[in-house]
């Protein structure tokens, strides 16, 4: 998921950016790796609904820096990132069905049940496509099995 100026927008409202000057802004030194989820504590969606993390309880994973707004969360996302993270590199699945990788929005996101019946995490672009994937669940499962080829676009495109 890339950092769109909404949500870039939402960070600085959250007061995630300092100002260097009048009207400038820079995001915060990282450790490394980009800032998953804008910033949203993975491990939350889970629990009671996306919670913003905190720079004190920070996790590298899959060249990306993780947030979580309490040490336990970060540990239970440690044990087990891949059950946490989001689905499709947290693009969104009516995208992937396209063939697109479309940005979406931390905030906007279904979980529904994955062929073993855990839940799974989705971000979607809109209200509109979350409604679309809650009532057709199986277009995740569809979406799932695009992934794959759209995958290999992200490195092939946007190299570290």
């Amino acid at each position: 998921m890339w950092l769109t100026r909404r949500h870039l927008l939402r960070v600085a409202a959250a007061g995630g950016l300092h100002a260097t000057c009048a009207g400038a802004a820079t995001l915060p030194r990282l450790p490394g790796g980009r800032i998953a989820l804008a910033g949203f504590d993975a491990v939350s969606y889970f629990l009671d609904g996306p919670e913003a993390g905190r720079p004190a309880y920070e996790f590298l994973w899959d060249r990306r820096t993780w947030r979580f707004a309490r040490a336990a969360n970060r540990e239970a996302f440690r044990e087990d990132p891949a059950a946490y993270a989001p689905r499709l590199g947290g693009f969104d699945p009516v995208g992937v069905l396209a063939g697109r990788l479309v940005d979406s929005d931390p905030l906007v996101y279904a979980r529904l049940p994955g062929p073993d019946g855990t839940d799974r995490l989705y971000l979607c672009r809109s209200d509109a496509h979350r409604l679309r994937l809650v009532a057709e669940p199986h277009l995740a499962a569809e979406a799932e099995l695009i992934w794959p080829t759209l995958k290999d676009q992200i490195e092939r495109n946007f190299p570290d």
